[in-house]
């Protein structure tokens, strides 16, 4: 049971990415804007009339309404009079955003389940890793660690909500799910019942290191570029998309230029594996090839004035050639064991 509740986190992990990127695509960032609630609710309204003040109406604490474009919080459970009185109400202090749109509310509140069903299955990880303490404390280990890193996670999460969406903490964001991403990876792989050796030169080991620092810098970058292209939108709208691309920064001179040094990187090490016969064939094919879907979508995006779902796409490949180099990295540099049942 250990090892599937590892596989399970490592899936719902990846579905929160994906549910992340297409909160990107949509610009539902704030589309709850308090945390961990959604305008005061565990179940987010479905429409605006729940969020406008009403006479005779009860309040329960912690609710939140609009009103005259900022959010209002229930002091106290109480029912309103026929007029508006400020006394029952405080101000939201996190930030300045009002808005609310049922469609970016209900998106991120799907990205927030998902979030929460990760931290149930990775909990469930941790449990049952006791089973096999006496034998594999390291899995026991990791798996608090991966745990404390999903609670850090949500942590950053509301930073983000708090801060109306900082490039910076976005940027960390999702850094931190990457590594959560590694370390679920390396718990499946660990916890396999027989693993391949393979003899490779350190060189090769190194060179694989330094793809993964170079993909997590290369992300990292393009969150900053996904950050200009957003001030874009809001300035030139959806209609206009022949314009998100007007004025480049240096950020993303950047990030394309890297793009040609990660190609080179990861074909150097397609073809070292082929050449030395390491046996990495399927995950180094899989790897040149999920490359070449990335620099597709970037293609796109750049010369064809970002076709629809290929943003969510190049954020989502990016994530899956990241774990790819990683988990070549783990099977490189994990010893080999003995047959043991973790099931």
């Amino acid at each position: 049971m250990f090892r599937k509740f590892a596989k399970i986190s490592l899936i719902t992990i990846y579905l929160v990415i994906i549910a992340g990127a297409v909160v990107r695509m949509t610009g539902s960032g704030m589309g709850c804007p308090d945390w961990p609630k959604c305008f005061g609710y565990y179940i987010p309204p479905t429409e605006e009339e729940q969020l406008i003040w009403k006479p005779d109406h009860e309040y329960f604490k912690g609710q939140v309404i609009i009103v005259e474009e900022s959010l209002k919080i229930a002091k106290s459970s109480f029912t309103s009079t026929e007029n508006y009185s400020s006394e029952n109400w405080s101000n939201y202090e996190k930030h300045d955003y009002a808005i609310f749109n049922v469609w970016h509310t209900w998106i991120e509140y799907i990205n927030r389940l998902l979030g929460a069903l990760s931290g149930v299955f990775v909990l469930l990880m941790f449990l049952f890793s006791f089973k096999h303490f006496r034998r594999k404390p390291s899995f026991t280990i990791w798996s608090f660690i991966t745990l404390v890193l999903l609670l850090f996670q949500a942590w950053l999460g509301a930073t983000v909500v708090y801060s109306n969406l900082l490039p910076s903490r976005i940027t960390i964001h999702m850094i931190v799910a990457l590594v959560i991403v590694a370390l679920l990876l390396y718990i499946v792989h660990i916890s396999k019942e027989k693993r391949d050796r393979y003899e490779v030169q350190k060189n090769y080991k190194y060179l694989v290191g330094f793809a993964i620092i170079l993909s997590l810098f290369q992300i990292g970058l393009g969150t900053q570029v996904r950050q200009f292209v957003d001030l874009a939108v809001k300035e030139f709208g959806y209609e206009d998309k022949s314009l998100w691309l007007k004025e480049i920064d240096l950020k993303f001179y950047t990030h394309r230029s890297l793009s040609i040094l990660v190609f080179l990187t990861n074909l150097w090490i397609w073809h070292l594996n082929r050449k030395r016969r390491y046996g990495l064939n399927l995950l180094t094919n899989a790897l040149i090839g999920v490359i070449g879907i990335e620099i597709l979508t970037g293609i796109l995006m750049y010369y064809f004035d970002f076709p629809f779902l290929t943003q969510p796409l190049h954020l989502v490949i990016a994530s899956f050639m990241f774990s790819i180099q990683f988990y070549i990295f783990a099977k490189l540099f994990t010893k080999t064991k003995k047959k043991i049942s973790f099931a």
